[in-house]
């Protein structure tokens, strides 16, 4: 099922998609929370009469990177023993459609298309073979990075959690086997990244475990699996699209900040 929460006539909601192609999608609107015990309550609404919003309001991005050997070679590293974990902050989650701001103490923005995991229910040391059950479903990220300042910062606050640095969207599929998924990033509609899930270093159970040992994951937390190679330079007026197979396509403009 994809879930999405949009926003009509003022007010917040989630509805399963339904149908296919641009014009022929429409939302059934959701009674309650997704991550609950949930009924369709047949009201339905086009999808091109709504706004996406986010599909989820994360307490926290839970980030991986160098998750892609290929990717770690371009930037000139090696692949780390352990998962390399870092934070993105709420106020960098925007969704499918909103802008990207361009900051103003960076001069080399690059995308970074990954996919994400959404946590279902509160979790804290998860075994490996339970690493299913929390999880709620998957949907499209832009792990958007100001490569400058995270080269010349030697770590990664600002330059990976400024605001709009995380799109996510256009929906969350809950009925998906990752293992092997391909992702493309475009931009303007060339293509600059073709990787698969398979190439991950470490799995997504691999992750789960490794993350819930240190922190608690809430209903709506995510965590970005890292990116495959070819990531590049954004700049004002681009527009960057990230396709999954299974998932559908987050696209996003840059724009300077006002």
């Amino acid at each position: 099922m994809r879930i999405a929460r949009f926003s009509i006539d003022g007010n917040v909601a989630f509805g399963a998609v339904e149908g296919d192609g641009p014009d022929g999608l429409v939302l059934d609107i959701i009674k309650g929370i997704p991550y609950a015990d949930f009924e369709l309550s047949g009201t339905k609404v086009p999808l091109n009469k709504v706004r996406l919003l986010p599909p989820v309001l994360p307490n926290k991005v839970v980030a991986i990177g160098r998750n892609y050997a290929e990717h770690a070679a371009e930037l000139g590293h090696e692949v780390p023993d352990v998962p390399v974990a870092f934070l993105k902050p709420t106020t960098s989650v925007i969704g499918s459609g909103d802008a990207v701001e361009y900051p103003s103490f960076s001069q080399d923005v690059h995308y970074e298309g990954e996919l994400a995991v959404v946590i279902g229910r509160m979790c804290r040391e998860v075994p490996r073979e339970r690493v299913k059950d929390v999880v709620f479903g998957y949907t499209c990220a832009n792990d958007v990075t100001a490569r400058d300042a995270q080269q010349r910062e030697k770590q990664w606050a600002r330059a990976k959690g400024f605001d709009t640095s995380c799109p996510l969207g256009p929906w969350v599929e809950t009925d998906l086997d990752p293992g092997d998924l391909a992702i493309q990033t475009t931009v303007n509609g060339e293509q600059r990244q073709l990787g698969r899930t398979s190439d991950m270093v470490w799995s997504i159970e691999d992750l789960v475990v490794h993350i819930t040992e240190a922190m608690t994951l809430l209903p709506g937390d995510v965590i970005l699996t890292g990116t495959p190679a070819g990531v590049g330079p954004l700049h004002v007026g681009d527009e960057v699209a990230v396709t999954i197979e299974g998932i559908g396509t987050l696209t996003n403009k840059v724009i300077k900040r006002g």
